[in-house]
């Protein structure tokens, strides 16, 4: 570190840019690219909504981790939107839009893209929690003061307060001093510190519990009484993962900082994953071959790679011919995470690790870049919305039905779980498997959630000690419970008996409906059973327990329907083995797929291949352009194979009234 004081961003901001207007009326969009029109805020005019990461940056753009990034930003966006570099050539220094930007994917290149084509502030009416910190942590400005937007275009000199007012204090002290890493630079030359916290002894709930037990409070001391929403602070992760898709801009970006001899500290508790991009060659069309893409994207892995070597941490790794170790989510809960712990990867799917009773969350290349020199990340204490479970769910009803009709609720559609930690409970949940109870953690994501969390129990304890031969005692230490009197955003009860079979209509996993609200016949084209959603043993027992009745009434999958089915790691594949399952799913026609995110994230056997293809899957998302151009819907692993069966979208009675009847039996 030089002696030169860390410079601050100016007390005022000018953008004399264009605004660029995403709005519903995607012909509006097109006007305003090709110059034709330059839009004025109207409150009536309808502006896009749920513009997630994978229409800002598609995962192919992601191959890129520099300034290049510009020029593709919205290429992703539904009905062609935007086309390469019209963003970055039409002088726009201000993007406006509606309801949950930067929903799902926790990826940074996505606000990246951004501010690298010019744009130099984000409005819209509510903004997803990762990809709101993200767009911190690079400089990027955010606001939901469409006020703004007037007084921008009488060419004022916005003070840059209006663009902190309503942080907490490291959060407002990064935007200050223009992102995180110089923040952190003036945190360790001791230019700027946290706010000490000063919060009493309080009731608190289980992720309370666990940042305050992990709080930095100095070199050599970690650990507070209590802490409450809204504090900030940075705590210490136990563990500390990343996958290649990411791994590299998070490498750069640390060397850039540090130095090119740069270490992460403590590399016995980082990870990394080869699963994102495993089978990417199988699929990428010959048009994004022909731009180098298929080299670019090999290219991450092998960058990984040398990193992980030369820093002494543990990869996963994966090869096209045999598939990866594990998707790295499946592996965290397999492997590695322990009840107790704070958990982060550049991930948003991160938070399924809190089905083990861990705080487990996402965060972008620049929070991991930091997080491997200083083992910790900034939190701001979210606040903690509850779900008790009541009662038992039907024979064809899975946690996948169960999380949909969560996601569908007026709550979460309205984005009042963005940025809450969904904790699960209730009796309802003692007899799940871990795998069903990992399917809510998993998908508290797609409710914009911060995380999702399971108090551990004895069906963790029996867990952990039988596939890992943990010693029973070591694993309870990090056992925690929420006090009965701790504090909740708000607590929701919900009867198992009464949800249905769930189907999510594409373009967003809070469109659930029940399959019998279905409008018209839906039929498909592709089903896929998959991802670290859709691919657990869990899974693998409920595409067997559909695919088994089916053969014995000598059925297969319908003539012009593709049924894939994908191991979420290579444990999850022996148990299929084990069980008989394969034999069960080659002679109900499926094809099966060794491990890797594959579809999920369109590199992989499944994705769509043109607009008309309709897809059933028990994948977690499904937002525009994120397994393909096609229509997606989302449904539970029963729903999937079912419908491969019947070639359309139905519910699966038909093929578990015999378990129904033997459960009813027992």
């Amino acid at each position: 570190m030089t002696a030169e004081k860390i410079q601050k961003r100016p007390k005022r901001m000018r953008f004399d840019g264009r605004v660029l207007y995403l709005t519903e009326d995607v012909s509006l969009i097109r006007r305003q690219l090709a110059g034709h029109e330059d839009l004025q805020y109207d409150p009536e005019l309808p502006l896009m909504n749920n513009i997630s990461t994978d229409e800002i940056t598609p995962g192919w753009v992601c191959f890129y981790y520099d300034e290049t990034l510009g020029e593709y930003v919205y290429v992703g966006m539904r009905e062609k939107a935007v086309e390469k570099d019209e963003v970055k050539q039409g002088g726009f220094s201000v993007v406006v839009s509606g309801l949950s930007k930067g929903c799902g994917s926790s990826r940074e290149t996505a606000p990246y893209a951004e501010k690298a084509a010019g744009l130099q502030l984000v409005i819209a009416k509510t903004i997803e929690k990762i990809y709101g910190q993200n767009a911190q942590n690079i400089g990027l400005l955010t606001s939901t003061d469409f006020g703004l937007l007037e007084r921008i275009k009488r060419g004022e000199e916005i003070p840059l307060e209006e663009f902190t007012r309503g942080l907490d204090a490291i959060s407002k002290a990064i935007v200050e001093y223009g992102g995180l890493f110089n923040y952190n630079k003036a945190r360790l030359k001791g230019e700027t510190e946290p706010p000490a916290l000063e919060t009493a002894r309080r009731p608190m709930n289980l992720v309370e519990k666990i940042i305050a037990r992990h709080a930095f409070v100095r070199a050599g001391e970690v650990g507070v009484e209590a802490v409450k929403p809204g504090d900030a602070l940075f705590a210490v992760a136990d563990v500390r993962f990343s996958h290649e898709y990411v791994t590299p801009m998070a490498e750069s970006l640390f060397k850039q900082a540090l130095g090119k001899d740069a270490r992460v500290t403590e590399p016995e508790s980082v990870y990394a994953f080869r699963d994102h991009l495993t089978f990417i060659g199988r699929v990428m069309p010959e048009e994004k071959r022909k731009m180098g893409l298929l080299e670019k994207a090999n290219g991450l892995a092998v960058t990984q790679e040398n990193f992980t070597e030369e820093q002494g941490i543990r990869l996963y790794s994966g090869t096209e011919e045999h598939g990866s170790e594990a998707i790295c989510h499946n592996a965290v809960v397999e492997d590695i995470a322990l009840p107790g712990q704070l958990v982060i990867g550049t991930d948003s799917h991160t938070c399924m690790a809190g089905v083990l009773g861990c705080f487990a969350f996402g965060v972008g290349s620049t929070d991991m870049a930091n997080a491997w020199y200083t083992k910790d990340i900034r939190v701001r204490v979210p606040e903690t919305v509850k779900f008790v479970l009541r009662g038992q769910k039907r024979a064809d009803v899975s946690a996948k039905d169960v999380m949909l009709k969560i996601l569908a609720t007026d709550y979460m559609k309205e984005g009042k779980g963005i940025g809450q930690v969904l904790e699960f409970a209730g009796e309802g949940l003692r007899d799940w498997s871990i795998d069903e109870r990992a399917t809510l953690t998993n998908m508290a994501v797609e409710a914009g959630g911060f995380t999702g969390i399971i108090e551990p129990d004895e069906v963790v304890l029996e867990y952990l000690t039988r596939s890992r031969g943990l010693n029973p005692e070591e694993v309870r230490k990090g056992f925690l419970k929420s006090d009965e009197d701790a504090e909740y955003a708000a607590t929701f009860e919900i009867d198992l008996s009464e949800i249905r079979p769930m189907v999510a209509l594409p373009g967003d996993p809070r469109n659930g409906i029940n399959i019998t609200e279905l409008q018209e016949e839906v039929k498909i084209d592709t089903a896929y059973g998959g991802s670290c959603t859709g691919g657990k043993m869990a899974d693998m027992d409920m595409y067997a327990a559909v695919l088994k009745r089916a053969v014995e009434q000598g059925k297969r999958v319908a003539p012009g329907v593709h049924l894939y089915l994908q191991f979420g790691s290579q444990k999850i594949k022996r148990y299929a083995k084990e069980k008989g399952y394969i034999e069960i799913f080659e002679r109900a026609g499926a094809e099966l797929i060794d491990p890797s995110c594959g579809a999920c994230i369109n590199a992989g056997p499944g994705a769509s291949r043109s607009p008309d293809q309709v897809t059933i899957s028990a994948q977690n998302r499904n937002f525009p352009g994120r397994s393909g151009p096609g229509k997606v819907y989302l449904a539970s692993p029963y729903v999937v194979a079912a419908s491969a069966i019947a070639g359309r979208i139905v519910e699966p009675e038909e093929f578990l009234k015999e378990r129904e009847e033997e459960l009813v039996g027992a």
